[in-house]
């Protein structure tokens, strides 16, 4: 078998591999989950604040 033949087995048993890079997407997960609870907690109560303004708004008419 020569080295050509070799590095094209390699590649197909690469582009065929299914198993994916598990521990990356948990760590991607883990980051945006920990990202929105961050951004939630910072602007949470603000827009909490505009929606309760807004309904008094039209509540009050």
């Amino acid at each position: 078998m020569s080295v050509t033949t070799q590095l094209q087995d390699r590649i197909r048993r690469g582009l065929h591999d299914e198993s994916g890079d598990v521990p990356g997407w948990v760590l991607i997960t883990l980051m945006t989950a920990g990202l929105v609870m961050i951004i939630w907690g910072l602007a949470g109560p603000a827009l909490s604040g505009i929606f309760e303004q807004a309904i008094d708004r039209v509540s009050g008419i």
